[in-house]
């Protein structure tokens, strides 16, 4: 593997807690354990710079630079320029507010394209736009595998069509999509794509101009930051659409997007992710490469993950009470792997909290996906999700885990 588990994960106080000793935590696609420069500069902001940022006295500078750091950080680390980037509460509070801007944006007759793959977040927010005139069109996952086909994309597509809004990975199928491909498409017909990453940063924030796509966004406490939501917005589409915050913030970019007031002391922490990025870069084993520290540690991540996954798909694939959901080969998905079981998921998954192991089941708000897949949502699945820092004796005490609870 390409990180050295034990240097990585001195990087997290979590694991220095003695209440979460012998605890193998696979519920990281719920939110990932938080990276010390997060903290530290969190904890920093509240002792130093509590203060209304942008003023004209020292903390209150000191308050407005560190936020400011934060959005040129987090913009290098995407392969963006820093007005692309927009702080939210949570992402489904700001596709709340996208699905309110392009609702003034589109015209009665345009259509957008929405999926069944996606989390509620990215999907629910566009159906609604079908109260105000505009067609929505399901872009549907193929009923046994869960896979968005390109294919089927293709038949939805003509001049009427706006918007794509499609998943980088889904939350419970954990197929990496093709968004460059998705994102070349809509811009052959001139349409705009909106990609939910949620399920993908923690594994590696991507190159956004490699990916073309026009607005990416991601929850920042999944990746290893605070409780807040990420969204990148193409600023040429950002100022095209109608002002969501107060009249006289109009001509401010970071404004109009953000209707209520940003938490500080998160925005300001959250360059602490991009510190641990580059952290991570540093600690790589010098076979991998890429052009900036961001994709070694993009790199670095994903085959550590891969890594990881191998052994526990190949163990999933031969017990017969199990259907893995999304593909059994690791190199083509995100380390989010869930699992259709004849009890529920939730059941399961409180069973193996008897043995260390922190999973959980549900529907996690893709209750669309699970109706295609044949699967009640009430009954849910299990969700077993690990990120780089995930160890291989955490693996295999999982595996024993659910050789003993499975039936």
């Amino acid at each position: 593997m390409p990180l050295d588990p034990a240097r990585i994960r001195a990087h997290f106080p979590a694991f220095d807690e003695p209440s979460l000793r012998g605890q193998a935590f696979f519920e990281n696609a719920g939110g990932s354990y938080t990276a010390r420069p997060v903290l530290d500069k969190l904890d920093h902001f509240y002792r130093a710079t509590k203060v209304q940022p942008y003023g004209v006295y020292p903390a209150s500078i000191a308050a407005g630079e560190a936020m400011d750091l934060s959005f040129e950080r987090i913009a290098a680390a995407l392969n963006v320029s820093a007005d692309w980037i927009h702080f939210g509460p949570s992402s489904s509070a700001n596709t709340y507010v996208l699905g309110n801007a392009f609702a003034g944006w589109l015209k009665q007759g345009d259509a957008v394209i929405v999926t069944n793959q996606d989390h509620e977040a990215n999907t629910g927010a566009w159906r609604r736009l079908a109260h105000r005139g505009i067609e929505v069109r399901e872009w549907r996952v193929d009923s046994q595998t869960g896979r968005l086909s390109l294919d089927a994309l293709d038949a939805l597509l003509d001049p009427k069509v706006r918007l794509i809004a499609a998943p980088h990975c889904s939350n419970i199928i954990g197929e990496i999509n093709p968004i460059a491909d998705i994102a070349a498409r809509a811009r052959a017909i001139g349409a705009v794509t909106a990609i939910d990453g949620v399920s993908y940063a923690p594994h590696g924030l991507p190159d956004l101009a490699a990916l073309g796509a026009d607005i990416y966004f991601f929850s920042a406490y999944k990746v290893y930051g605070p409780h807040q939501g990420i969204m990148a917005v193409r600023p040429s589409l950002a100022m095209e659409l109608p002002n969501q915050g107060h009249y006289f913030n109009d001509t401010k970019p970071r404004y109009r997007l953000t209707p209520a007031g940003p938490d500080h002391a998160q925005i300001a922490a959250s360059s602490g992710i991009v510190d641990y990025l580059e952290t991570v870069a540093a600690l790589a084993d010098p076979t991998i490469i890429g052009p900036d520290p961001y994709r070694r540690a993009h790199a670095a991540m994903r085959a550590q993950e891969t890594a990881l996954a191998a052994p526990l798909l190949t163990y999933l694939r031969h017990k017969n009470s199990v259907r893995i959901i999304g593909p059994d080969d690791a190199g083509l998905r995100a380390p989010t792997i869930s699992l259709a079981l004849d009890e529920p998921g939730a059941v399961v998954a409180a069973r193996l909290a008897r043995h260390g192991v922190m999973a959980s089941g549900g529907n996690f708000y893709a209750v669309r996906l699970l109706e295609a897949l044949g699967i009640a949502p009430e009954h849910g699945v299990l969700r077993l999700s690990f990120v780089h820092y995930t160890t291989p004796e955490e693996i295999r005490q999982l595996m024993t885990a659910l050789d003993a609870e499975l039936r």
